[in-house]
């Protein structure tokens, strides 16, 4: 099955994502493109692997996965970059991918059906490394208005959900279009945000596009008050939004670094201290949409 996600080809060989992999936020996505289109990445799921099969495996991360209480192990080996999570008493699911090769093998579905939220993740996991260098997912709650879209972003917790819950209330034609992690990218000089298979909590799963109209990072305050921010402490708004795994990988944080740079150039940044109101969004809307 092909899957188009953000202008790239995902092919899993042998396994329905949708109706095998459980994974119905890849629906919208499905495409028919042939064999003959190259993917970016090519997902074998069924094959016996062990972690004795990457030699010269170097650790650079290491993490929880609360969905599915899982230990999350991030690394290359030689050739390629491994990324694996254990759960407890289950043995390690694998997802590796070779430099320069669309292939990731993985051993997710070799004992039957995999385990939805694994293979979720696993697959967000592979898409980042082979979507580096010229596309990021960000962590973020994404309000398209006007044929735009607006990032909030901030530390989990923030706000984010609920400030784009108050836009769709308060503003006429708001409309949600990722919860969690759109794939951003700059495409012919335009920054762009695509919708995604991976929408956190919220199953909001859009097969659309937008071009960028701003990104605001939300902080909780006694008060509603935006800001637009200079170069350097944009790019300290962003990151922290950048898969954190990446930025043990010097290579992968690299190309995030340089494409942030390309995004800021083009997009302001701003920080939004706010109250969790309509008078938030009004003043967020009419600061990145309405008066631009």
């Amino acid at each position: 099955m092909d899957y188009l996600v953000a202008q790239d080809l995902i092919r899993s060989e042998h396994l329905d994502l949708v109706r095998e992999g459980g994974l119905n936020g890849f629906k919208p996505f499905e495409t028919t493109c042939g064999a003959a289109t190259e993917p970016l990445i090519r997902l074998s799921p069924a094959e016996p692997l062990t972690l004795d099969d990457f030699a010269g495996y170097r650790e650079l991360d290491r993490f929880d996965f609360d969905e599915a209480v899982a230990d999350c192990h991030f690394g290359r080996y030689d050739g390629g970059r491994l990324f694996y999570m254990t759960a407890s008493g289950q043995r390690p699911v694998l997802f590796a991918k070779a430099d320069g090769d669309p292939l990731v093998r993985s051993n997710v579905a070799a004992d039957g059906r995999p385990d939805p939220s694994l293979l979720r993740f696993g697959l967000w996991m592979s898409f980042g490394i082979a979507h580096n260098p010229h596309s990021i997912a960000i962590h973020s709650s994404v309000i398209v208005h006007s044929g735009r879209a607006v990032l909030f972003l901030g530390e989990s917790g923030t706000g984010k959900s609920t400030h784009t819950r108050l836009w769709r209330e308060h503003i006429p034609g708001a409309q949600l279009l990722n919860d969690d992690s759109p794939i951003v990218r700059v495409v012919e000089g335009v920054p762009t945000v695509f919708g995604s298979p991976w929408s956190g909590k919220t199953p909001c799963y859009r097969n659309e596009s937008y071009p960028i109209a701003a990104f605001v990072r939300l902080a909780q305050a006694p008060h509603n008050r935006i800001a637009r921010l200079p170069v350097v402490r944009a790019i300290g708004a962003l990151l922290p939004s950048c898969p954190p795994a990446f930025a043990y990988d010097a290579q992968l944080q690299d190309n995030i670094c340089d494409t942030l740079s390309q995004l800021i150039a083009r997009v302001p940044v701003y920080q939004l201290e706010c109250l969790p109101d309509a008078d938030a969004a009004r003043l967020s809307f009419e600061t990145t949409i309405a008066d631009r």
